[in-house]
């Protein structure tokens, strides 16, 4: 006997994808008609419109949404403008026909009314005695944050950039974004011995240097650990405070105050090139924790350059966070950004304050460049519900 043999002609691979997604989409038709039928086919039209989303994403006939929408009956009206706006979605004929009666059916319902939700009531800022209470005692801690400091070593991490300032030859376009390219990275150790801070550049570019930070060109800035704070707060600065808003900065609720001081009591430098000098003006925000009435921002904005000084802008954002040093927690500075336009040339410094230790002057630190903080450290967040 002669045994034939049987080879069974493969399914290509598309065709079998086919099958099963036409499964899935009978399925999914037979599971929606199933939800109309249990909701005894009474529709809002909130409810008829989101139907007529998923019938185009299902891919359903114009004759199977049509057969479905004659049994359905809708809660409220259906206006004109509804209907256009479910016509714009690419539905058929026969389903437009269907809406048509729909809207004819429901014309003795009423509209339903979508009422907003409700947002919380601002919450008022505090009373004007209550203003100069904090103020006063924000003084008192800003004059006093360098001897509050204990002695200690951290890893400074500045990463500076420039671009061309947009509207000049190589800016592109006026009011486009900078085009910003990276200048260097700069690593240091950085001391706080007996409420003096000491800079020692480390690394430039994750290669070791023997070059002086003072001496460095470009954007650079020091007095984080309190002579800012305290010079803005001095009585004889005279600084002008007055309320702004509340806020939240990392995790915890701020109050936020705008201050002004005037130029001829600014102890503010900026410098240019290591070469020319001003003392102006300068405005910003201090931002203060609300239970603790500790600093957690302190922002710098020079206020009337000299015109004939290169440097045009010149702004400052400062934050505090806490860190653990030994057993103690401190409030210690945990980043700064630094902006400035001078020429036609924008520069920008960002400066992190990592790895804090107690100090020792036999301490030994593995340097490196960490990583850029996340800007989730410090942007200023929502404002939560009022508790």
């Amino acid at each position: 006997m002669t045994r034939k043999s049987y080879r069974r002609r493969p399914v290509p691979a598309g065709i079998h994808r086919a099958k099963i997604t036409d499964m899935n989409r009978r399925l999914l038709l037979g599971l929606l008609a199933a939800c109309l039928t249990a909701a005894a086919q009474s529709l809002s039209v909130e409810k008829l419109e989101a139907f007529i989303k998923s019938s185009i994403q299902l891919k359903m006939t114009d004759k199977e949404v049509a057969g479905y929408l004659s049994k359905v009956k809708l809660t409220d009206r259906l206006d004109d403008r509804t209907v256009e706006d479910m016509q714009g979605l690419g539905i058929g004929p026969k389903t437009l026909e269907a809406l048509k009666a729909l809207e004819t059916q429901s014309q003795a319902l009423a509209i339903k009314t979508v009422v907003p939700e409700a947002k919380p009531a601002p919450i008022p800022p505090p009373s004007a005695e209550e203003q100069a209470a904090i103020i006063t005692e924000v003084r008192e801690y800003a004059l006093n944050y360098s001897k509050s400091l204990p002695n200690f070593i951290c890893t400074q991490v500045v990463r500076r950039y420039q671009a061309p300032l947009p509207g000049t030859k190589y800016g592109g376009r006026a009011g486009d974004d900078p085009r910003w390219f990276a200048q260097d990275t700069l690593t240091a150790r950085l001391s706080y011995f007996e409420q003096k801070e000491d800079y020692k550049l480390i690394l430039i570019n994750n290669t070791p240097t023997t070059q002086q930070y003072q001496a460095l060109g470009g954007a650079i800035s020091t007095g984080e650990f309190g002579s800012m704070l305290r010079e803005i707060f001095e009585p004889a600065t005279a600084a002008h405070f007055e309320w702004d808003h509340w806020g939240t900065l990392r995790g915890r609720r701020v109050l936020a105050f705008a201050y002004r001081v005037a130029q001829p009591n600014s102890q503010w430098t900026v410098e240019h090139d290591r070469k020319e000098r001003v003392t102006p003006g300068y405005k910003g925000l201090i931002e203060v924790d609300r239970d603790t009435h500790m600093v957690l921002r302190v922002t710098l904005e020079a206020d009337g350059m000299p015109a004939e000084f290169p440097v045009r802008v010149a702004r400052q954002t400062l934050d505090y966070d806490f860190t653990d040093i030994g057993d103690q927690q401190f409030l210690l500075p945990v980043r700064s950004q630094l902006f400035m336009q001078a020429d036609d040339i924008l520069s920008r410094s960002e400066e992190e304050f990592r790895l804090y230790h107690k100090y020792s002057a036999d301490t030994e630190i593995q340097y490196d460049t960490p990583d850029p903080l996340p800007d989730s450290q410090t942007k200023e967040q929502p404002l939560p519900q009022p508790k």
